[in-house]
């Protein structure tokens, strides 16, 4: 780790899973349901009065929107920046609906350092793909479809609830490669799941639940990164990827792969030094990727908030006495480690 990296370990669950789900089920299934029946581009219409909607009443978003934005832009966001900003999103969100459904044939889907997934899948070695709330995951998940490659997204379900029944209602196989995160059995299911060769999708820029964090510049400033998930990578030696689906406007997507460690086996005592080489590295390829495609950045509070504590986190962390599903996930790594 370099000089301004900074870690710390908060007991206390993150910002993101404080705040509740907005939008109504009724809502949502409406849209869905009006989206399939008239397609894509005849109900793209209705994203645009939603995000408007969203611009002014959701006054948080908004303020975290321009936070975003003004670090990203490097110039003073207007109002304009935000409904861009928003109606990405919105649009995403919208484009879930045809991607979970099997309707692919309507994107243009540009693809970017596919041959190290398909050496990986050719050889039936699992891997883990640390993605962040940048662009859009399903782009994944449908590509892996395609190529069957097998590929799932472990994320927390409980800020989408209302979205993901949405999502249910239209198609029950919509939500079959999403592993719930914050269960007894999820960790488990992980690692069977890149023992059999498979993809495991993880949002690596939020925590879901307390956790370890490394300050790394972000954006000009310090932003808290957790790095349960690179802790546990290094651990089991698989080979890592960043990745990412960015929305370039219209029906058009780019999805990125690129390598962030090769995986194999790690001596206790440079797991530290590696996993902090992990963390850089996919810091400085997210910024990167926020500077090319700037209102993809989904994350609508303060990212760059400071941290409620400021302890050293040893190695190896005690985290896993935090929840069940780390618990299960730590006896897991070792009994392989």
């Amino acid at each position: 780790m370099n000089a301004t990296s900074r870690e710390s370990v908060s007991a206390v669950a993150p910002t993101w899973m404080q705040r509740e789900e907005r939008g109504s089920f009724f809502l949502l299934r409406l849209m869905s349901r009006l989206s399939m029946i008239v397609g894509r581009r005849l109900s793209r219409p209705v994203i645009y009065g939603i995000a408007l909607y969203f611009l002014l009443a959701a006054t948080a978003a908004r303020r975290a929107s321009r936070q975003y934005l003004e670090r990203v832009l490097q110039r003073r966001a207007t109002w304009l920046d935000m409904y861009r900003h928003i109606l990405a999103f919105a649009t995403t969100i919208h484009d879930r609906f045809f991607l979970l459904n099997g309707q692919s044939k309507l994107f243009d889907i540009e693809v970017h350092g596919t041959q190290w997934i398909a050496e990986c899948h050719a050889a039936r070695r699992g891997l883990l793909l640390f993605g962040a709330h940048l662009g859009s995951f399903e782009v994944l998940l449908d590509h892996g479809r395609q190529h069957q490659y097998n590929a799932c997204i472990a994320m927390y379900p409980e800020n989408a609830r209302q979205l993901n029944r949405a999502l249910a209602a239209i198609n029950p196989q919509a939500l079959a490669g999403i592993i719930a995160l914050g269960q007894m059995d999820s960790m488990l299911t992980i690692h069977s799941q890149l023992a059999d060769g498979g993809l495991v999708g993880v949002l690596a820029d939020r925590a879901s639940g307390p956790d370890h964090y490394l300050a790394l510049p972000f954006l000009g400033t310090p932003a808290r990164f957790p790095t349960g998930p690179f802790r546990l990578a290094v651990m089991l030696g698989h080979p890592v990827y960043f990745m990412t689906g960015l929305y370039l406007g219209g029906n058009r997507y780019r999805l990125h792969f690129e390598p962030l460690t090769p995986g194999g086996a790690v001596p206790r005592q440079e797991r530290e030094a590696v996993m902090g080489a992990m963390v850089e590295r996919y810091v400085a390829l997210l910024e990167r990727h926020c500077r090319e495609a700037p209102y993809n950045w989904f994350n609508f509070f303060d990212f760059w908030e400071p941290a409620p504590c400021d302890t050293k986190a040893p190695w190896p962390p005690c985290w896993h006495g935090q929840s069940p599903c780390w618990r299960a996930w730590w006896s897991c790594c070792r009994r392989i480690s």
